[in-house]
């Protein structure tokens, strides 16, 4: 009989003896077992009942030393499937989908046990399982939610680090749009079907995908694992703030905060949304495109008119700092040192950086701080560059002269040679 955790349309219900002389599992990985007369059979079979030792090999419960047996009971011994899989031999039969949740949890809930294995490995999955909304609804008798064996596989289950794995970082949304982003499957949920796609729009996304993060946010970076819910709504910013430290701090001391909380409006997702959340730029302070604030706000009112105040600011910060930088490569290119100022010009852009984090305080006063900090550097390092182009002109110029000289002296040699020869 198969391995079989989680998967009932795996689970083999009828299983005849083989005379074929095939290599038993356990045997070929060295784990001691005389013969698997599961993986004979099975191996034999097409899918979705089919387990072949190839596939078999590479789970992390053979690679650790379990069986088929292990998980579904059985004799794996012999080839009368009598003995087989007699209820006398423990053969559970097929697994019920309610079931597999404990039957994983019999190992995985257990300290001892896993002791053995890993461990590192925690042994709450099954506790919080009961508290997701995944877990609820089972217990309702909703059979159609996600249990284990959907996001860790049946037979070919690999670590979390492992590459191939379902529930690696870079495979996790994957494997969780095979429900939420399938029309079908989630019929009768009321929940929408877009957040794959949007996702893959995200600067999250591109983070994980592109730039090769594996610590970007991903489904259960926000949702949980084990414990998968949706956030609440007065509990958005939380989620945001496990990586938005520094933005969390700035929106506590913000109007917004008791303005959103009174208003029951989801934090950070108002202005910069959920799923697809896109690389914020400081066009959201504007008005046009991509701006945000004033989907609330009134034109002319106080709110509106700290965010021009707070645009203009930054802008002329960035400003600056574009000219600087200008300024630098320029008198670089012409040989002139001017690291020092280059170096400057990462804390005028540090500054540049905490006056738009500053911007979640929505407090003038506060960008204020960090753009006055960073237009104080930018100007010195335009005028260190300014003086380096000052000084390549007059190098310039001393070296035109010295050439002058130089094509002067060497006229008056060849008139002086031309009228000894003559």
């Amino acid at each position: 009989m198969a391995m079989l955790r989680n998967n009932p349309s795996s689970f083999v219900v009828a299983c005849y003896p083989t005379a074929l002389g095939l290599l038993a599992l356990a045997a070929s990985l060295g784990y001691g077992q005389a013969r698997n007369s599961c993986i004979d059979c099975h191996s034999m079979l097409p899918d979705p009942l089919g387990v072949t030792q190839e596939t078999f090999s590479h789970d992390i419960h053979a690679q650790k030393g379990l069986t088929c047996v292990s998980c579904h009971g059985g004799d794996a011994s012999t080839d009368d499937a009598t003995q087989s899989m007699s209820r006398k031999a423990g053969w559970k039969g097929k697994i019920d989908r309610r079931q597999i949740p404990e039957l994983c949890g019999t190992c995985h809930s257990n300290p001892a046990t896993m002791r053995q294995y890993d461990p590192s490995l925690r042994t709450d999955q099954l506790d919080q399982y009961h508290t997701s909304v995944h877990g609820k609804r089972l217990a309702t008798g909703d059979t159609k939610v996600a249990v284990c064996t959907d996001c860790h596989g049946v037979h070919d289950l690999k670590t979390p680090k492992d590459p191939q794995s379902k529930v690696y970082p870079l495979n996790i949304a994957n494997t969780c749009a095979r429900c939420h982003a399938d029309a079908q499957s989630m019929k009768g949920y009321s929940i929408p079907t877009d957040q794959f796609a949007k996702y893959g729009k995200s600067v999250h996304h591109a983070a994980l995908t592109v730039q090769g993060d594996l610590s970007a946010p991903t489904c259960t970076t926000c949702h949980g694992n084990h414990g998968a819910a949706p956030p609440g709504v007065d509990k958005v910013q939380n989620v945001c703030s496990t990586c938005h430290i520094f933005q969390a701090q700035m929106y506590e001391k913000s109007s917004h905060k008791a303005a959103f909380d009174a208003a029951s409006l989801p934090g950070c997702v108002v202005c910069h949304g959920n799923h697809d959340i896109a690389h914020p730029t400081d066009a959201k302070l504007g008005t046009g495109a991509g701006a945000v604030c004033m989907q609330c706000h009134k034109p002319g009112d106080a709110c509106d008119r700290a965010r021009a105040d707070m645009l203009s600011q930054i802008s002329q910060l960035d400003e600056a700092i574009k000219n600087a930088d200008t300024t630098l490569a320029v008198a670089e290119s012409a040989g002139m040192d001017v690291s020092e100022a280059r170096l400057g010009q990462n804390a005028a852009r540090d500054s540049l950086t905490k006056a738009r984090v500053a911007i979640h305080s929505f407090k003038t006063d506060v960008v204020s701080q960090y753009v006055q900090a960073g237009l104080k550097v930018a100007s010195k390092d335009l005028k260190a560059g300014q003086r380096a182009m000052v000084e390549r002109n007059r190098r310039r110029i001393g070296l035109g002269l010295s050439l002058i000289a130089i094509a002067m002296v060497l006229a008056g040699l060849w008139l002086y040679i031309r009228k000894i020869e003559r």
